[in-house]
């Protein structure tokens, strides 16, 4: 089936998953261009790296050089002019998950780290493991792991290393993403509500993930955080083999003596002590994950150990963008409550003396909704002071279902925290620009390029 595609196009090719496939068929020798409405850092200049032709806006002209397939990401809809021709003119298309699933998964042994939050440095972490110790496993990822500087590839090995979205496939196929992934052993970190404008509810999530613990084998195997409520009711009379990990002692696969430091922490499981080089809690479980499934697989506490050592992190995650007028500008890819609380106590371990500030875009599709306008005053705890913008792509969103900003910013304040709502990136900008101080830390929270604000505020810090 593969042999007979020598051309591929990507409608919404600057997602990290679709770009990062693109790439990695491009090195497979497949002619690959693309087409997006948003072009920004990193995935723009890491497609403009790879020689790939991004053509700007969707268009039936973008698909006039007849391509023998056409890949349809998830965030296109009916009614895009593009996806319309595809259909129109009865093109081979598929979704980006099918085509993992037929081309490159099919026979491999696949590993799927699954979850609300953590997936991204999971994966991440789990594939350096893998390829630190010469196993050369094919990967997936969404982001990109600073070890790899490429969030995919394909080699002639047999593991297959996957990021297991819970997010729907395509316009055309509403399961779950993770359901087209054929995993031997899955890993899933926590569960909670998201993705709002697919999933009615928590129940809705909790179905989803039932469904995706029902393909592994006999000879597979889950491992499940032990800690999850929301997770406890999935996992009685499973089809396949089931372990638990955990902070608590009643976990199979339990982590003892934490240890946090401002860029590393310690644990021990029984018989061994690891070293991670990065901070918060939240990392801890995420990497006994990790050594769960690299353990299942064969690999010793030395070999994980080793892989631990050089781990380098993954961009957007915790990643500092540079430093300038003594402010260090630090971007976050979190955008749910329990993601923004972990990593500003992240970084409180990691800045224990400095100032942190919180700027915050309502981007994701849940985040844009009301749906945690109670919760997310909460996630701030840890912020010394906070800035709102407004809700992107607002007028998408009816007006009772909205996020209100300006309420954020009200309650923030009623907790006794300095919070301000600016809506645009300039305003916000400016205000950083006059009330931040040398020594502080300030941590721009967007799963989107935010306007670029990373750039322009360190422009504007340098020039102050």
């Amino acid at each position: 089936m593969f042999t007979a595609v020598k051309s591929v196009h990507f409608v919404g090719i600057c997602g990290t998953a679709m770009a990062s496939a693109a790439a990695a068929l491009m090195e497979k020798g497949v002619k690959v261009t693309g087409s997006d409405a948003n072009v920004y850092p990193p995935m723009s200049t890491f497609l403009a790296q790879k020689g790939i032709e991004v053509m700007l806006g969707y268009g039936e002209q973008n698909l006039a050089h007849k391509p023998d397939l056409v890949v349809i990401g998830n965030a296109i809809s009916r009614g895009n002019p593009e996806a319309e021709a595809v259909l129109e003119k009865r093109l081979r298309y598929c979704s980006l998950p099918e085509l993992l699933k037929y081309f490159f998964i099919q026979g491999r042994r696949s590993l799927v780290i699954t979850g609300t939050h953590g997936k991204t440095t999971t994966t991440s972490l789990l594939a350096w493991v893998f390829e630190h110790n010469g196993l050369n496993p094919s990967f997936l990822i969404g982001g990109i792991p600073n070890n790899f500087n490429q969030g995919a590839r394909f080699t002639d090995s047999e593991w297959f290393i996957i990021e297991g979205d819970e997010y729907d496939t395509a316009f055309f196929d509403k399961r779950s993403k993770f359901m087209h992934y054929l995993p031997e052993v899955a890993v899933i970190n926590n569960l909670e509500f998201d993705h709002a404008d697919i999933f009615e509810n928590l129940a809705a999530i909790q179905t989803a993930f039932r469904r995706f613990i029902n393909l592994i084998p006999r000879n597979g195997l889950l491992l499940a955080n032990n800690e999850d409520a929301n997770l406890a009711p999935l996992l009685q009379n499973l089809p396949c083999p089931l372990k638990r990990f955990g902070l608590g002692a009643d976990a199979a696969l339990q982590a003892f003596n934490l240890r946090f430091g401002p860029t590393a922490c310690e644990f021990e499981i029984p018989s061994f002590k690891f070293h991670l080089n990065l901070v918060g809690e939240y990392n801890v479980r995420n990497a006994l994950a990790v050594i769960g499934v690299a353990k299942h697989c064969g690999l010793s506490n030395k070999q994980i150990q080793a892989a631990f050592d050089t781990f380098k992190g993954v961009r957007r995650r915790l990643e500092v963008r540079g430093i300038a007028g003594g402010v260090t500008v630090v971007d976050d890819f979190g955008h749910h409550p329990t993601a923004i609380r972990e990593t500003l106590k992240a970084l409180k371990i990691k800045y224990p003396q400095q100032r942190i500030w919180a700027v915050f875009e309502p981007r994701s599709n849940t985040t844009r909704r009301n749906v945690f306008q109670t919760e997310l005053p909460l996630a701030f705890a840890d912020a010394d002071a906070v800035v709102i913008a407004e809700v992107a792509r607002l007028e998408q969103v009816p007006p009772h279902e909205r996020l209100n900003p300006k309420q954020l910013m009200d309650d923030l304040v009623a907790l006794g925290k300095p919070a301000a709502y600016l809506p645009d990136v300039d305003t916000i900008v400016q205000h950083l620009v006059k009330n931040a101080e040398p020594g502080d830390v300030v941590c721009i929270f967007s799963n989107g390029g935010f306007g670029g604000i990373h750039g322009k505020l360190l422009d504007q810090l340098q020039r102050r």
